[in-house]
């Protein structure tokens, strides 16, 4: 009877947790989720990322994250169902497989808990400026300016209200509209650039006057280009959502969804990245849509499909946080899952968040610092080592080395550019006052 009564009530408890109440997730879903968790607004700092990069090795930087994330997505995809019978619904819990118990909990939460919290922070103030952006283009009187931090107060009202939603499944026609603005407005980018031509006394060369200044900056760009493949964070939650018999395991639709996603990612990433590069030079400001001031509506339009994309966004990274801070409340600290419950944690995830985006609103450097700190190993090593801890490759096999490439070149990634970051966001703040 205990054990029964037990099962029972952990049966309760995970259908009421938000990664795994309901498993019918269509094969679809995988699709705009992964494009909308990976197509963040680090799509419009790329050209800017180019311009510190310079045309060869950005070329190269930009091709190669492709493929390494597709290929670490495609070992997360894989991982998820490797123990027969048995589902790794979270990052953690294949940590935990991985490294053991204690280890993996402590090798992967942090990390995770930085990118997806990161993440969302970064968003309040892409929303915010985006929404103040609309603003001044549709109300340019003079002295009529009004501040960032009550922007970023208005986009996050609308998390007050979404946060509420208990699971993936019910935010996926939300992650559908994000998806839909992100390739809209990766579009306009690119097309409104091509539009303006290329600008007269266009120079391709490193924008910093120093050596130093070059290679900080060129540190800082990998790291937006890090920040830029993010979606790994959240793929075994999503895939978490899609059902499974031993039959047709989750992986084959899942994967199908990731293949569309990439395709999606390319056609974003690609034109915006070289065109936008290719028409500014390294006068390209750090969100390309600042560069393109006309034709005013256009531009409005695609500010607003920024705003719409980055709520899809928020809700996609806030929803593994949810399920982190539910569980420990549930399991650990035995409250009752119930609606108040959800109600206060929630809101009080999306008070904080705002709150440190009012007060840290500098957008690319950030983006740099936590995207090399957090971003590389969750995205571009962490699945190669649990990989070779799992599966043990022979050595020297193709499997073995494509691996250890990985590795490498995540750790780089990791160890460079939060040092490129760090020295923007000490520049930015020299003259900064805070809620201004």
């Amino acid at each position: 009877m205990e054990i029964e009564k037990k099962l029972a009530k952990q049966k309760e408890i995970d259908d009421w947790l938000p990664i795994t109440s309901s498993r019918n997730a269509k094969w679809w879903y995988s699709a705009f989720h992964n494009v909308t968790a990976m197509v963040g607004a680090g799509v419009l700092s790329l050209p800017y990322a180019m311009s510190e990069l310079g045309w060869g090795p950005g070329v190269v930087v930009l091709i190669l994250s492709w493929i390494i994330t597709l290929y670490t997505l495609w070992q997360m995809v894989e991982m998820h169902e490797m123990v027969p019978g048995r589902r790794f619904d979270r990052y953690h819990e294949l940590g935990q497989y991985a490294f053991g118990e204690k280890l993996g909990l402590y090798i992967v939460v942090p990390q995770q808990l930085v990118v997806e919290v990161g993440v969302d922070i970064v968003y309040m103030v892409t929303g915010g400026k985006s929404l103040q952006k609309v603003h001044n283009l549709v109300c340019p009187e003079p002295g009529k300016d009004i501040k960032l931090t009550y922007f970023i107060m208005i986009f996050a009202s609308v998390h007050f209200v979404l946060s509420h939603l208990p699971n993936f499944n019910s935010i996926s026609g939300i992650s559908l509209a994000a998806a839909v603005m992100s390739l809209s407005y990766s579009t306009i980018a690119w097309t409104a650039s091509v539009h303006k031509g290329v600008q007269p006394n266009v120079e391709y060369g490193y924008k910093a006057k120093s050596a130093a200044g070059t290679v900080f900056n060129f540190f800082s760009a990998l790291g937006d280009v890090a920040f830029a493949y993010a979606g790994h964070n959240v793929v075994l939650e999503i895939q978490a959502t899609i059902p499974s018999t031993p039959e047709k395991p989750s992986k084959g639709p899942m994967w199908r969804g990731v293949i569309i996603a990439y395709i999606v990612v390319a056609l974003c990433y690609f034109p915006v990245a070289l065109i936008g590069y290719w028409m500014f030079g390294n006068e390209v400001e750090d969100n390309i849509l600042i560069s393109l001031k006309k034709p005013t509506w256009l531009i409005v339009t695609a500010n607003m499909f920024v705003v719409v994309h980055v709520i899809g966004s928020y809700q996609i990274y806030a929803m593994p946080v949810f399920d982190m801070m539910e569980t420990v409340l549930v399991k650990k600290l035995h409250f009752r899952p119930s609606f108040l419950l959800r109600f206060i944690t929630r809101n009080v995830y999306v008070a904080f968040t705002m709150f440190v985006a009012m007060t840290f609103p500098f957008f690319g450097g950030l983006l740099g610092f936590f995207g090399g700190f957090a971003f590389a190993p969750t995205t571009y090593f962490l699945p190669c080592t649990m990989w070779l801890a799992i599966y043990k490759p022979k050595r020297f096999s193709l499997s073995w080395w494509a691996n250890w490439i990985c590795i490498i070149f995540g750790i780089l990634l990791m160890v460079l550019s939060p040092i490129g970051g760090l020295r923007q966001i000490i520049l930015q703040a020299k003259d900064y006052k805070f809620y201004s």
